[in-house]
């Protein structure tokens, strides 16, 4: 149960997991979104304070450590040229005409969507599922106040926050159990945001 992120701030900064700072690792969430979706060496160098080289050194190292992730990726791009479309794994479908284009700019933006849409989306589809759940999970007992990007606000009496995080954590890592990665759901709670 190693932390994506956490790893590689680990492998970017070369010091220890556990010596990780909380900068480094966001650093390293900006790193590992980026370069998923297909962020340049120009745009990573830009992002981390890297230089041209550094960077373009970096993603090789990248994705020869993440072959399954480059294999998917080049996988993702050849459906959206030969089917024209790319799905989540719900089979919400994004059309993707312009991995045609022959204009690079054109094309190389089409080609990060393409690459994006499938874990983005799948993302999406995860949260309404669990936010649908937990509204009838959660009746009388919190009341659900804001989704952002993976994260669900709920406010509760402080006395049920404990059931109310065991029931939303359930219920979350167990959105959708045929998925083949296995979720995994923090639960904070404080009196205001900064505190979860």
């Amino acid at each position: 149960d190693v932390d994506i992120h956490t790893k590689t701030a680990a492998e970017t900064y070369g010091v220890p997991m556990e010596q990780v700072t909380k900068a480094q690792r966001r650093a390293a969430k900006v790193i590992n979104f980026g370069v998923l979706y297909g962020m340049s060496p120009h745009g990573l160098a830009a992002a981390t304070g890297m230089t041209f080289t550094e960077a373009k050194r970096f993603i090789e190292h990248y994705f020869a450590v993440r072959q399954p992730i480059r294999q998917y990726l080049d996988t993702i791009l050849v459906q959206a040229r030969e089917q024209g479309f790319v799905e989540t794994y719900f089979g919400r479908r994004r059309p993707t005409p312009d991995v045609k284009s022959s204009n690079f700019m054109v094309r190389s933006a089409a080609e990060r969507a393409a690459m994006n849409m499938p874990i983005q989306g799948t993302e999406a589809d995860l949260m309404k599922l669990a936010m649908i759940r937990l509204e009838d999970k959660l009746a009388g007992l919190a009341e659900p106040v804001l989704q952002v990007h993976d994260s669900i606000l709920v406010e509760c009496r402080a006395e049920d926050a404990e059931r109310v995080g065991e029931i939303m954590r359930a219920e979350m890592e167990g959105i959708c159990p045929d998925l083949p990665i296995k979720l995994k759901v923090d639960v904070g709670v404080g009196t205001h945001w900064d505190e979860v």
